[in-house]
């Protein structure tokens, strides 16, 4: 059986081993390395389970720049990077480069259309692709061939979500869920949606239309007065929202295959002071 691609929204998890690990986890130097060792075992644990043929760590614009300029409100209110999780992002490129781990950077799109973009190029060449993230804009993506691995809170290791997880949770398929986003909004991301339309609603309407451009053409006819004066009056928009939650061809390459090297991961390891880790890789690497 062919091994899949795994990609990896790194932000996401670097973001989520920081504040689930204590920054007392240091080098040698007393800078902390808790974000890059909790990222570093969420990854491990997926490599053990799918066994992938790569693994690309997608890095991106906090904010991408065509979403900024079609909503300037888009990440607005995002806090500035933990003081103690800049030298870790600094560091992450040399680090996760020493398990022969891929890192793609883009500086005008965010980590989320580089993992759509690979997703797409796997699918395309026959492949299948494992999505690791804890970003629900990534739903968007599921497929008979790519797989949503979704790191929820209080849950211990990733959900694997397709095609049919991805409707059991919001009423529509995959495709829908940019048009969702555009409907129901999303306060973390800054995007507003339609006034007055929430989950339960927005997986209705486009149940029933079948995509948000047919529902915006038809709104002039639906019955609620105060949702047809929304939809009718905001229509641009609405549709301004979908374009900032389609994902955007970030234009990379297919990855070659690249299995992890555990060996070089725990050089890599043992630099930047995570000995127990260092030893566990070496084990592993002997075993």
């Amino acid at each position: 059986m062919p091994q899949p691609l795994l990609a990896v929204d790194a932000p996401s998890l670097l973001y989520r081993a920081f504040f689930a690990l204590p920054d007392s986890i240091t080098d040698a130097d007393g800078v902390s390395v808790n974000a890059l060792l909790g990222a570093t075992n969420l990854i491990l644990a997926e490599i053990e389970e799918h066994d992938p043929r790569a693994v690309v760590l997608c890095f991106g614009a906090e904010a991408a720049a065509y979403r900024k300029k079609l909503l300037p409100a888009y990440h607005a209110d995002r806090p500035e990077m933990p003081e103690k999780l800049v030298p870790q992002w600094e560091r992450a490129k040399p680090f996760f480069e020493g398990f022969d781990w891929t890192v793609r950077r883009h500086a005008t799109l965010e980590a989320d259309d580089l993992l759509g973009t690979l997703a797409n190029l796997e699918s395309e060449a026959g492949g299948d692709a494992l999505l690791l993230t804890g970003d629900r804009d990534m739903f968007q993506c599921a497929s008979k061939q790519v797989t949503v691995l979704y790191l929820r809170t209080g849950r211990r290791g990733a959900e694997p979500l397709g095609p049919k997880e991805v409707k059991a949770r919001y009423g529509i398929g995959p495709e829908l869920v940019p048009d969702f986003i555009a409907l129901r909004g999303d306060p973390s991301d800054g995007i507003p949606g339609a006034k007055g339309v929430g989950e339960k609603t927005a997986a209705e309407l486009l149940r029933e239309h079948g995509s948000l451009e047919t529902l915006l053409e038809n709104a002039i006819r639906i019955k609620r007065p105060a949702l047809r004066t929304t939809l009718t009056s905001t229509a641009d928009e609405i549709r301004s929202y979908l374009d900032v939650a389609t994902l955007r061809d970030a234009k990379l390459d297919r990855p070659k295959d690249a299995p992890t090297n555990l060996r070089g991961g725990a050089r890599s390891a043992k630099r930047y002071g995570m000995n127990r880790l260092a030893e566990r890789l070496e084990k592993l690497a002997a075993g």
